[in-house]
C-alpha cells in the first residue's frame, strides 16, 4: 500500500507540471504577455523533462526491483519445506523382499534414476548430496543397505545419488584412496555437487530425524550404533557417517592414503578436521542411532598407530591433492553408481 501510495502521489504531480496541463498554462497566459508565455513555456518543459526522466528512472528501477523480489519469493514457495512432512522418527529395518534386485531396475523404487539419483517430484530440495559408499566383498550387505537407504532419504525430500566405489582385486584394503578417488570422479561426473556423506555399507540408519543435509561445518552423523550400545566410544571418532561440505573435504586434504588395512584412516580425518580449524558437529544421540550390520571384520592394521602419530605432518602431501589410482570402470545401475578402482600396490619399506 505504500509503495502504491508514493507512485500515486508521483503521478499526481508529474501531471500537475505537464506542459499539457491546460489549466496551468492558461493561468499563466492571462497573467502575462506573450514574451514571458515563451519564457514560462521553456522554464516549465525544462522541469517536465527532468521530472519526466526521473519518473522514468525510479518506475523502471522499482519494477526491476519488484521482480527480483516476487521471483525471490516464487522461488522460495516452491522449496521444499525445512522440516519434511513424512518422517516416521524411529524406522523399523525391513528385510529386502525376494525379488528385491540390486543390478536390475526396482519395482520398489520407480522414482530413482537410472545411477541412483532421486529428487523430490512436488518441490525444490534444499540440499543436493552425493553419497559415497565404499565397498568390497559385501553383496549381501551392500543389497540390505540400498533396500533401506533409498526409503528414508526419499522422505528426508533431498536431491541425492549413491555412489559404490568398490576397491578392485583382493589386495589390501585402502580407504582413504577409495573415497579420496571416488570425490574426484563424482566430481568428474556432477561438478556442482556441493555436500558428500562418507558411509560404511554395513551401517542402517534408524531414525530418519537425523537429516542427511549439507552442514555448515563437517556433521559426524552415526554417533549411537547398536554395536556400542549407543555410545560414542571416543570423542575423536568420526568414521561411520560423515558428511563434509566439498571445500571443507578439499580444505583437509580428503583421506590419508597411508593406510593399508583396517583401521586409522578415520581417526586421521579427525586430527585433518581439527588442524584446520573446523567445528565438527555432531545430532543428538536420540536421533543420531543406527544399527551396524554383521560381518567379517577385517585384520587390524597393526601400524595404525605409528602412521597416526605422524598425522599433522601429512595433511598437505598425503590426501586428495596427490591420490594415485586407475579408474578401471564406471557402470550405471538402476539404484547406485558404480566405480571400480584400482589402488595400486603397498609401498613396502
Amino acid at each position: 500500500m505504500c509503495i502504491t501510495s508514493t507512485i500515486n502521489i508521483i503521478y499526481v504531480v508529474r501531471h500537475y507540471i505537464s506542459p499539457d496541463n491546460n489549466v496551468f498554462m492558461m493561468s499563466t497566459t492571462s497573467r502575462t504577455g506573450d514574451s514571458q508565455t515563451n519564457t514560462s513555456d521553456n522554464q516549465s518543459g525544462q522541469r517536465y523533462g527532468l521530472f519526466d526522466e526521473t519518473y522514468q528512472l525510479f518506475l523502471q528501477t522499482f519494477t526491476a526491483n519488484f521482480m527480483l523480489i516476487l521471483e525471490h519469493q516464487n522461488n522460495a514457495s516452491l522449496y521444499c519445506p525445512s522440516i519434511p512432512p513424512n518422517l516416521q522418527g524411529p524406522i523399523i529395518i525391513h528385510e529386502p523382499p525376494e525379488n528385491f534386485s540390486v543390478l536390475n531396475t526396482s519395482p520398489y523404487y520407480p522414482e530413482v534414476q537410472h545411477g541412483g539419483r532421486y529428487h523430490p517430484k512436488t518441490c525444490l530440495a534444499r540440499h543436493k548430496i552425493a553419497i559415497i559408499v565404499p565397498y568390497r566383498d559385501r553383496w549381501d550387505i551392500l543389497r540390505r543397505f540400498l533396500f533401506h537407504t533409498h526409503r528414508f532419504l526419499q522422505r528426508q525430500q533431498l536431491d541425492y545419488r549413491i555412489y559404490v566405489c568398490e576397491q578392485a582385486f583382493d589386495k589390501t584394503f585402502n580407504k582413504g584412496i577409495v573415497m579420496n578417488s571416488c570425490f574426484k570422479e563424482i566430481l568428474n561426473l556432477e561438478p556442482n555437487t556441493i555436500c558428500f556423506i562418507m558411509h560404511d555399507v554395513d551401517l542402517l540408519l534408524i531414525d530418519d530425524r537425523n537429516m542427511y543435509t549439507c552442514p555448515s561445518y563437517p556433521r559426524h552423523l552415526s554417533v549411537a550404533i547398536d554395536k556400542f550400545d549407543y555410545y560414542l566410544p571416543y570423542p575423536e571418532l568420526v568414521g561411520g557417517v560423515l558428511a563434509m561440505r566439498r571445500e571443507h573435504y578439499i580444505l583437509v586434504n580428503g583421506y590419508s592414503t597411508n593406510y593399508w588395512g583396517w583401521g586409522g584412516e578415520d581417526d586421521d580425518m579427525h586430527k585433518r578436521i581439527t588442524n584446520k580449524h573446523l567445528i565438527l558437529e555432531r545430532p543428538p544421540a536420540s536421533i543420531a542411532r543406527y544399527k551396524m550390520l554383521k560381518h567379517t571384520h577385517q585384520k587390524l592394521n597393526p601400524s595404525r598407530m605409528k602412521v597416526l602419530r605422524t598425522a599433522h605432518i601429512r595433511i598437505d602431501s598425503d590426501g586428495v591433492n596427490n591420490v594415485k589410482y586407475k579408474l578401471l570402470n564406471t557402470s550405471f545401475h538402476h539404484l547406485y553408481t558404480h566405480f571400480l578402482i584400482d589402488v595400486g600396490e603397498q609401498k613396502r619399506h
